[in-house]
């Protein structure tokens, strides 16, 4: 099995916390209008200072995703143009929603697979293999490809933890839709060992096609989650 490396471009903590209470808010877990907890109580939960804290309350409230009162407090405020990070993530925790991070195992430009279905005209594709985390807990393998048009090379400390603010920082673009089917497959051989489940054994698993803000389709992706730690919830509004 491959072994993986640390990932070389966490986000920064303020940015975990914000797209964690995001997340929270998209699984319905604070409704439109609800206060949220004092930002003290908030920031014990999360172990950080209340400054890092606010400075992540601050981050949704430019995203529109919360409206502060002043004396009263932080109040829920869903808005349908709101963008975060992992808009797109569908995996969630059983326990509901969960801060994604992601460990990667392997990148590489390589020609595109044979039975992939078309995003972008490049023969090659830049091969991002990951192991997916929520809450700390390993949830899912991925195997992503990004059309070779958008650079002739990419390290691996170039790469966020969130691939798609890898694309918006480095390369300019930003998924804007995509394309999700998903049923059951086998693990597959390049696994790790810190993913619960075996090469061959059933995973839950997801093809994608994505489409960046030029129009274009340029990636395509493969997930194999693991049904007891994870689950594929797609909300309809």
């Amino acid at each position: 099995m491959a072994s993986p490396t640390p990932s070389p471009g966490a986000l920064p903590t303020y940015v975990q916390i914000s797209e964690s209470i995001a997340r929270r808010i998209t699984a319905g877990q604070w409704l439109d209008g609800e206060r949220l907890p004092p930002e003290r109580t908030m920031a014990a939960e999360f172990g950080v200072a209340v400054g890092t804290l606010r400075k992540a309350l601050s981050r949704l409230q430019d995203q529109k995703l919360l409206r502060r009162v002043q004396g009263s407090g932080n109040y829920v405020n869903i808005a349908p143009q709101a963008a975060n990070i992992y808009s797109f993530f569908r995996l969630e925790s059983l326990k509901g929603a969960g801060l994604p991070t992601a460990q990667l195992l392997s990148v590489d430009r390589l020609p595109k697979p044979i039975d992939a279905p078309y995003f972008g005209a490049n023969p090659a594709a830049f091969r991002f293999r990951r192991l997916r985390f929520l809450d700390r807990q390993p949830a899912a393998l991925e195997e992503i490809w990004l059309d070779g048009s958008v650079a002739d090379h990419i390290a691996p400390e170039e790469i966020s933890e969130s691939l798609y603010h890898t694309y918006q920082t480095r390369f300019g673009l930003w998924i804007v839709r995509a394309e999700d089917r998903v049923s059951f497959a086998p693990t597959p051989t390049w696994g790790v060992d810190q993913f619960g489940l075996r090469p061959g054994e059933t995973a839950g698993y997801i093809e994608r096609i994505a489409w960046a803000n030029t129009g274009a389709a340029l990636e395509f992706s493969r997930n194999w989650y693991d049904p007891s730690v994870s689950r594929y919830v797609a909300r309809i509004k």
